[in-house]
C-alpha cells in the first residue's frame, strides 16, 4: 500500500488452494487493512484460482470487502509481478545466492525488507494510467 508495507507473508510448503488463501493472506491482512481504512479501502488481487474461489467470494462479502474487477489476460496490471521482479533480480545479484530453502526465506525477507518504499509507491500509483490504457486495448495485454 501506499507510504509502507507489511512484512513478507511466506506460505509454508503445500499448495494454496482458497482456505489458505483465507486464513494466511484475508483474515490475517486483508480484514485488517479494511477495517483501518473503512469505506475508502478497494482490495486488489488477480485472477488465480484461490482467489477465486467460493470461499474466498464468501469471505469478501462477509467482511463487506469490495474488491477491484480484475481482466482476465492482463496480469501486467498487478504492481506486485513488478515487485516480485524486483526480489528476483535483488536474489540474482547476491554474492552468495541462497541454496537452501531456509536461506531463500530469509534472503527473500531481507530483500522485501530493504526495498524502497518510493518503489512501491511508484508501481500504486501507476495502476491509473495502466488502467487506462488496458481499457483502450479491451483488456488485452499492455505494453511498457
Amino acid at each position: 500500500m501506499l507510504g509502507s508495507h507489511t512484512d513478507l507473508h511466506i506460505f509454508d510448503a503445500g499448495s494454496v488452494n482458497g482456505t489458505r488463501y483465507c486464513n494466511e493472506i484475508l483474515l490475517p491482512y486483508v480484514r485488517l487493512f479494511r477495517g483501518a481504512m473503512g469505506l475508502q479501502f478497494l482490495f486488489m488481487d488477480d485472477n488465480a484460482p484461490c482467489h477465486r474461489t467460493v470461499a474466498a467470494e464468501q469471505l469478501l462479502e462477509s467482511e463487506d470487502i469490495e474488491r477491484m474487477d480484475w481482466p482476465a489476460r492482463s496480469p501486467d496490471l498487478s504492481p506486485i509481478e513488478h515487485v516480485w521482479d524486483f526480489l528476483g533480480r535483488r536474489l540474482a545479484a547476491r554474492t552468495l545466492p541462497p541454496v537452501t530453502i531456509r536461506e531463500l526465506r530469509l534472503a527473500l525477507q531481507d530483500e522485501w525488507a530493504a526495498m524502497p518504499q518510493q518503489l512501491i509507491d511508484t508501481l500504486i500509483l501507476s495502476m491509473g494510467r495502466l488502467c487506462e490504457t488496458c481499457l483502450a486495448v479491451r483488456g488485452d495485454h499492455i505494453p511498457y
